[in-house]
């Protein structure tokens, strides 16, 4: 078979580009696109699993046509007009350009194998799917619909953590979603924690493992701070797998690892076993 190539000679990697040929950034397999796209951007030789966008989550977990969105014009301003190597504003125009969505969080209700469902969905191409003002008012307004209208919130996380820009403001937001998943609990409606890679910082540390059942797709990273960190600060070697899904599997951090293309399935069976449909009807 002849080599496919780029006009630079080098193989896009996934999410680069719209070239047909694409290497698997774990094993390098060269896959074709639509290969790649039929598996749910899951690698057919390795089993590495790809990072979707919010709305390709949504449309993976949920039923067709059964997804609404909540609050879409909710959008971040720039509390602090805070500047590093460029202004925040700067920062966000970027992100608006080449993100998948205009924020880091999208949020809605949809049925999940005919099982209706509040979602709160990261976006990591916005910002690394940091948690700012926006993101923290979006997961509390899908949390107090979720409340009003008897509904399991799922969350889906890939997130680098606190949004620095927006300083104090974006670690507020911690405490928010915690207490908002507090309130779930004490309704007892099920709130579902689902990691995918990354699911770190901030995020790692509020309602990302807070979840009543947390579950975890194959090989994510999940951890607070980064490897390289931790071992700074403790001095110490880590040991193999260290922050990934199959190590906090092992230690009790993570209840399940499902593979994606059974997420929809096994999510549905968990919310039908919490008493979905019977129960959280008022």
């Amino acid at each position: 078979m002849a080599v496919v190539t780029t006009p630079t000679g080098k193989m896009p990697t996934i999410g680069e580009g719209d070239h047909p040929w694409i290497a698997c950034p774990e094993c390098k397999q060269v896959l074709y696109r639509r290969e790649w796209d039929e598996a749910l951007q899951v690698c057919p030789s390795c089993g590495h699993h790809g990072r979707l966008s919010a709305r390709e989550r949504v449309a993976q977990l949920c039923d067709e046509d059964s997804f609404v969105e909540w609050d879409p014009g909710l959008v971040s301003s720039d509390p602090l007009e805070f500047t590093d190597l460029k202004p925040y504003k700067d920062r966000q125009a970027q992100a608006e350009k080449t993100a998948a969505g205009p924020e880091s969080m999208l949020t809605g209700k949809g049925t999940i194998e005919g099982v209706a469902s509040a979602l709160a969905v990261f976006e990591y191409t916005y910002m690394g799917g940091s948690m700012g003002t926006v993101l923290g008012e979006k997961f509390c307004r899908a949390a107090e619909r979720a409340l009003e209208e008897r509904l399991p919130l799922i969350q889906v996380s890939a997130s680098g953590g606190a949004r620095m820009q927006e300083g104090t403001l974006s670690l507020l937001q911690m405490a928010r979603v915690s207490a908002l998943v507090a309130e779930l609990r004490h309704a007892g409606l099920p709130f579902i924690s689902l990691l995918t890679d990354p699911t770190t910082g901030g995020v790692a540390a509020s309602s990302a493992m807070q979840g009543d059942v947390i579950i975890s797709e194959p090989g994510a990273l999940i951890g607070f701070a980064g490897p390289r960190v931790v071992e700074q600060t403790t001095g110490t070697a880590l040991p193999p797998g260290f922050q990934r899904a199959e190590f906090l599997l092992k230690h009790g951090f993570v209840d399940q690892i499902i593979p994606r293309a059974q997420l929809s399935e096994r999510i549905a069976r968990l919310l039908r076993l919490l008493g979905a449909g019977e129960k959280f009807a008022k």
